[in-house]
Parts: structure tokens; sequence; C-alpha cells
């Protein structure tokens, strides 16, 4: 009888890092970053079905086992959010617990795998059934499951406009010779995710801030108490932030799209940085672990707590090595901010100007225990430290930027259209509650002689680096209008102005 060509173990290898990488196209990946972790996947599921087949005899047996293995193996991590959002999530269910143990997740889905891998595995080698007809199933399973997500990802790459990066305007940083610097001060933007204006804590979060931005002021810095974020989305804000300009402009080539791709490159080279470094600064970034801001090809220094990319880690994360990530890589949040503040601070030490950014995910993500009100003076806290070391180990006053990209949403949706909206058309915004909440967000300057003066309650991200270059720089750049749009994340390019919502607070 002719053999049957065993080739699903080889497919059901990749297809994990296919499927993943189809899954988050556009949004935090490059298509390169698969290449290497596939060619591990096909050398090791060769390697194991060589040996098992010399051992079982029987290359069909052996192709088998290894791509139930495999399947098994990848799956862990769907499970493990399926269980912990309907089970286990503490917004949605109460803690399981179990002779007075919390159980988690991985402590109930971790020994129901390792019991279905050992029999699954005892029961393919024990039987003695015709395997050939199965194999030649499991072949066209395999492949077809590839091959769909292949087709994603290349109508993907063939529908979606080029991305060049920057900007879509011609202005030029001209020079005048207004500038107020003859040594370069050290230039920290700190990006704090999601952490709300004062009134909002106050009003929405029942957090009284004023201990913190008492604190702030008096060591020099200004508190912008109206500020508000220009987008809603940590991709549009910081997009429109680090490129000192609106990016309304993308609606034209980008409207009914939900890629991130183009906004993604405007981040990482973007006018602020390209700006400094012709100025003889070093380009400082740290990693956030998310996204655009996960890792910078122009920096100079490029800083993070693990050496897995971003995607390496959602691919181990998807495993039943999941369970011990955290004893291996740094790459959690907690650590990943803590690391970054420690680092920060040891800034002033470097004798090059330097321009130093950081998107640390808090108060966003919940790292310090408890709900978000909880992570507010945890990273009030670490900030108190950070700006201690800052200013007294810096020989020359440094620039400071503590904003946030947005604020929360704790009062209404902000993710999907409202129902029964087409996606590319007409859409009404939130409650106004929801868009005051959203948009409203912290913004602190320390800014050295008088450049502090320049500044006003309600100036807006877009509006920063255009009066700290113009003052400190002689750059020939004027302040925009402030102005603020809310998209949802569903349709992030259908832009909707909510300036005056706003002013009526």
């Amino acid at each position: 009888m002719k053999k049957t060509l065993i080739i699903h173990p080889f497919l059901f290898a990749i297809f994990p890092l296919v499927f993943l990488y189809a899954h988050n196209i556009g949004q935090l990946f490059s298509l390169k970053e698969i290449l290497i972790p596939m060619a591990v996947a096909i050398c090791l599921a060769l390697l194991v079905l060589c040996l098992l087949g010399l051992v079982l005899r029987d290359m069909e047996k052996a192709g088998l086992v290894v791509s139930f293995f495999l399947l098994m193996f990848f799956s862990y991590g769907h499970f493990y959010n399926l269980l912990y959002l309907y089970f286990f999530n503490e917004m949605l269910a109460p803690r399981f617990v179990i002779g007075g143990v919390e159980m988690g997740p991985n402590k109930v889905l971790l020994p129901i795998w390792v019991i279905l891998l050992f029999v699954g595995t005892y029961f393919l080698i024990k039987t003695r059934s015709n395997l050939q007809n199965f194999t030649k199933t499991l072949n066209v399973v395999a492949f077809s499951l590839v091959l769909f997500s292949l087709i994603n990802i290349v109508r993907y790459e063939l529908n979606t406009p080029s991305s060049h990066g920057g900007s879509a305007s011609n202005e030029q940083l001209n020079m005048t010779d207004s500038r107020q610097v003859d040594a370069l001060p050290d230039i920290y933007y700190i990006i704090l995710d999601s952490y709300a204006a004062s009134h909002i804590l106050k009003r929405v979060h029942g957090y009284d801030n004023s201990e913190f931005i008492n604190y702030l002021s008096g060591k020099g810095f200004y508190i912008a108490s109206k500020s508000r974020s220009n987008y809603a989305s940590s991709y549009l804000s910081l997009a429109s932030s680090l490129n000192m300009e609106y990016i309304n402009y993308l609606s034209d080539t980008l409207g009914g799209s939900k890629s991130y791709t183009r906004v993604n490159q405007m981040i990482k080279n973007n006018k602020v940085m390209r700006f400094l470094k012709s100025q003889g600064y070093k380009f400082i970034h740290f990693s956030s672990g998310w996204g655009a801001t996960h890792y910078n090809p122009y920096a100079d220094m490029d800083l993070q707590p693990s050496y897995l990319s971003e995607f390496s880690v959602l691919i181990l994360q998807s495993t039943m090595l999941r369970p011990f990530l955290k004893r291996f890589i740094m790459n959690d949040d907690k650590s990943r901010i803590l690391y970054t503040f420690d680092k920060i601070a040891e800034i002033p030490y470097i004798r090059e100007p330097t321009f130093v950014f950081a998107h640390i995910l808090a108060p966003h993500n919940h790292v310090f225990g408890g709900i978000y009100r909880d992570q507010i003076p945890a990273i009030n806290k670490r900030l108190k430290v950070l700006v201690e070391a800052i200013l007294s180990r810096s020989d020359i006053q440094p620039i400071i930027i503590l904003q946030a990209d947005h604020g929360t949403a704790y009062t209404g949706n902000i993710d999907r259209l409202p129902a029964g909206t087409a996606s590319a058309g007409q859409v009404e915004p939130p409650p106004e509650e929801v868009i005051r909440e959203r948009m409203s967000i912290f913004n602190a300057y320390y800014l050295p002689g008088r450049g502090k003066e320049l500044l006003y309650e309600t100036i807006t991200p877009v509006n920063s680096f255009r009066l700290i270059f113009k003052y400190y720089f002689g750059a020939d750049l004027d302040l925009l209008e402030d102005r603020s749009y809310f998209s949802y994340y569903e349709d992030p390019y259908n832009f909707i102005d909510v300036t005056d919502i706003l002013a009526k607070e």
C-alpha cells in the first residue's frame, strides 16, 4: 500500500504563529517577526517526529501524536482566556475557592490539560486502527487552516495603503534667533496611560489627587488643570503629540479601516525625535510592552527588561508554558514599569543630552493590585521618587512632561459603534459625561527658566513640543488651536469634534 505523505505536524507547528499574526495584523507586529519562530517550530516538529517514528516504528502514528501534542500545547492559552473571561473575571464572577485556596485559571486548567494530553497520547499509541485516511484528512485540515490565515495576510498587505511614516504636512522646523538654551537640557516625555484629570478622579473614581498635585507644584511643575487629550486612543494621541499636528487627514486614506500600521510608524519615526536628534540629542526609548511603543528601531538606546519580542511573548502566552512565564521573563507589566522607573532615574548620569520617551502602562493596567483608583497613589509614589532623582542629579535643569495619552472610560462604551450605525458613516458621540471622562487628562510640565510662563491651563498634547521647541530651540512653530476629537476604537478614523462639549465644563 502506498504511504501517505505526512505534512500535518509541520502545518500544525506553524499554524498558531500564522494565525496569531493574522489575528493581530496591522496593529502590533511586522511580518518578519514570525519567520524565526516558524523556522524553529518546523525544526522541532521534524526532530520530534523522527525520534518518535524510530521509537514507535510507525511514522503515521508518530505524526498523529506530534500533531495532537501541538494542538493541545498551543490551544492552552486560548482556553485560559475563555476560562478567565467567564469564570474568573472579578468583574463578572466571584472568586473561585476550594478548601480555602483561591483557584486561578492555571490551577484548574493545567491539570486537566496534562491529563488529556497523556490520555490522548496513550490512545493514539495503542490504537490498531488504520490511520492512513485519518492522516489524509489531517493533512487537508491543517493545510486549509494555514491557507486561510495566509490569504487574510496577503489580502491585508495588498489592500493597506503604503506607510512611510512621518506626516502629511510639509512643515519645516526652521530656526530663528530666539533660542533660550546654550547647554542642552535633558528632555523627559513620560506618558502615563489613562491617568485621568484630577476632577475626573474625584467625580468618577472617588479619589482626591490634590496631595500629589501640590507636591508637583511645589517642585516647580505647571499643572494644566483643564487639559484634554486631542484623541481618544493611545495610538492616535501619541501619533499626534509626537508629530505636533492633528492627524484627521488620515480619514482620507484610512476611513473605515481598523489598521494602526500607519500611526504605528508615525509614533516610531516621529518629528519630535527627528528634530531633537538633529540638535545633537541621544534618543532613549523605554519599552512599554505594548504595540507601537514596545520597540523603536530609530532609538539610540531601546531599553526593555526582556530580550523577547512582544510577538514571542504572545506566542508563549498561548501555550502550556503560560503558567511559568513570569518565573523566566520580566515581560509582565509590573516588572517592566518598575524597571522603567529605576532606569529613567539613571539618565542624568549620561553626559550627552538625552531625549527620553517612556510610555508607562499605568494607571491603566492594574499592576499594583486592586482597582483603578488604587493604582493612582502607587504610581504617584513612584513618580515622586523619580522626580526627586531627576532634579537632584541633573547638572542642567531638565524639561519634564508627565502626561496622559487619554483618560478613563468607566461611565460608558468607547470601543464599539452605537447599535445600528454603519462603520464608515456618520456616528453619534457617546454621552457627554463619557466624553469628558475619556478626554480629560493629567498633564504636568517642568520647564526651566521662564518657559513655565508660556503655559496655560487648557494646553493639549499637540502643542507641548511646539511650545518647547519654539521657546527653547527657536524653532519656527506656532501653537495650534487646542481641539479634541473622539472616535470609537471600532472605527478609529471617523473623528467627531467634541471640543465644544468639553468647553461646557
